[in-house]
């Protein structure tokens, strides 16, 4: 019994631990941000004013929120989303442990990169909603995610692949996912290259072709667009069955 009583709190100081490795406010803050309206008067208000930016106008965020609402998850700015420092590289995450959304001010650079990050994290936040995610003890639960991530957020579009003088492969798309999700662990867990990779092989295909709720791969808005109007007129449907 004690040792069943203990493991859930173990698994809440991993998640503490990871949580406060990448994104050190959240050490300070017990583990939760700020919050929207909080931190409104101090240095992050250009990021406020490029998130509010990206839930009113961005059609990938727009649906990801609609699905949300829909699964029984509906998203308050206010609560889920946090403008705070973090360490390294890193644009943004999830932390499950507040059901939060960190957005890393430090390091995102413009209206399009805020786009990407909230749509990126937003995928997290969908697959926590739906699914039973064990995001620190199992990483192949965190790799499917990265991968979902990588393959629905826009982070391989054409567009962003040329600016990383990454284009001309076969199969593109798919390597860009591959080796998105990989780097996109190895930022939030201390393992090897080699587990991570494992980890993404052996859930890539199952989890590449699991591209709720968008219904398809969204390569630029307008297929975001096509896929909010079909979400919105799936009930309409099933209604009328």
């Amino acid at each position: 019994m004690a040792g069943a009583a203990g493991a859930p709190q173990q698994q809440q100081q991993q998640q503490q631990r990871v949580a406060c490795q990448v994104f050190p406010e959240r050490r300070a803050q017990g583990g939760s941000g700020q919050g929207l309206l909080s931190s409104v008067f101090s240095n992050d208000q250009g990021c406020q004013r490029l998130l509010l930016k990206t839930l009113e106008t961005n059609p990938y965020v727009k649906l990801l929120l609609d699905a949300m609402k829909h699964s029984g998850c509906a998203v308050n700015k206010e609560r889920h989303f946090s403008c705070e420092d973090c360490n390294g590289n890193v644009s943004g995450g999830f932390d499950a442990s507040t059901s939060q959304i960190v957005l890393c001010q430090n390091n995102i650079r413009n209206q399009a990169h805020m786009n990407r990050v909230v749509t990126h994290e937003l995928v997290h936040a969908f697959d926590h909603c739906r699914a039973h995610v064990n995001w620190f003890t199992d990483v192949r639960h965190l790799a499917c995610s990265e991968v979902r991530a990588a393959n629905l957020s826009g982070d391989c579009s054409l567009v962003n692949e040329i600016f990383r003088l990454h284009f001309g492969l076969k199969r593109h798309h798919q390597t860009c996912v591959r080796d998105r999700a990989i780097l996109s662990i190895l930022a939030v867990r201390n393992i090897s290259k080699e587990v991570a990779q494992k980890a993404v092989d052996e859930v890539f295909e199952s989890c590449f072709n699991d591209q709720e709720p968008f219904g398809r791969i969204p390569h630029n808005k307008t297929y975001a667009r096509y896929a909010h109007r079909d979400f919105q007129n799936r009930d309409r449907y099933y209604s009328n069955i």
